[in-house]
């Protein structure tokens, strides 16, 4: 089956078109392989795979893996491209403020969730349910943009799909209501290869500022984000279908708590033991 592409899903054969895109599909390969020293020999759920990539990317490594994914039409990709590994399942959910997962309490090791928080307005019930079916001890690793690079202080999101975007505190605060032992670090790099993110989302910034002020109403920053990415996308050239070759690679891209300006932060975070 075929997927539909969003900027906020990626499709590996649609994310290497383009310089900017490729850099975020690295993005995310470097948050799964960050991953790998949490989920050796773990049951693990990956809470928001999407197009099921990356679940299938790490599958050899854990015990077993299960993905799971609000948008229907995702999880039937995942299970159509990526089903190979028999310790690998794919399943659709609920939003969490609209019904539990589908699991049992204390079940997983590890629980990934990977740009998925900025999306959620409630991150109370989504915050709980992955507390609930982590085992005592189990560990959460998170990651969503950091807004410190991205946005003005005042600013609200210019990706009309999310809701709200952290800073290293504002994360801190949030996870320490359900994890203990909270350590944030930012992904950063070379400084080459960051700047075309880097000036993508300043760009982006400013263009959108009008509409992403505090005092837009929701509805109208909406509105007007998503008639900015049309205008955008009639006066973008067609990509190639075709993959491109780029003069870097994940080895470009660094983990660290050290960055003190980075692209997105990823959080590590443990549920106390009983």
């Amino acid at each position: 089956m075929r997927l539909e592409r969003t900027c906020e899903r990626v499709i590996e054969e649609h994310y290497q078109n383009s310089r900017e895109d490729y850099l975020i599909y690295l993005f995310h390969l470097a948050t799964y392989n960050f991953a790998r020293k949490y989920i050796q020999g773990k049951c693990v759920l990956d809470y928001g795979c999407g197009s099921g990539y990356g679940s299938a990317l790490i599958a050899n490594d854990c015990k077993q893996i299960i993905g799971v994914d609000i948008a229907p039409d995702a999880i039937a990709y995942a299970k159509d491209h990526y089903q190979a590994h028999k310790n690998l399942s794919y399943e659709t959910v609920k939003p969490a403020d609209e019904a539990s997962l589908p699991f049992t309490g204390a079940i997983f090791d590890t629980v990934l969730s990977f740009q998925v928080i900025e999306h959620i307005g409630d991150v109370e019930p989504y915050l709980s349910e992955i507390h609930r079916v982590l085992k005592p001890g189990g560990v959460f690793v998170i990651s969503t943009p950091d807004r410190t690079g991205r946005l003005f202080p005042f600013q609200k999101p210019w990706n009309m799909y999310h809701i709200k975007e952290y800073s290293t505190k504002d994360m801190a605060r949030t996870l320490k209501k359900y994890f203990s032992s909270i350590h944030i670090q930012r992904m950063g790099g070379k400084q080459e290869v960051l700047e075309i993110e880097l000036a993508r989302t300043r760009k982006l910034r400013w263009m959108s500022l009008p509409f992403t002020l505090p005092v837009i109403p929701e509805i109208l920053r909406i509105n007007s984000l998503r008639i900015l990415k049309r205008f955008k996308k009639m006066n973008q050239t067609t990509l190639s279908h075709h993959k491109q070759q780029f003069d870097f690679d994940e080895s470009a891209l660094l983990i660290s708590s050290a960055i003190t300006r980075g692209v997105n932060l990823i959080a590590v975070a443990y549920k106390q033991l009983a």
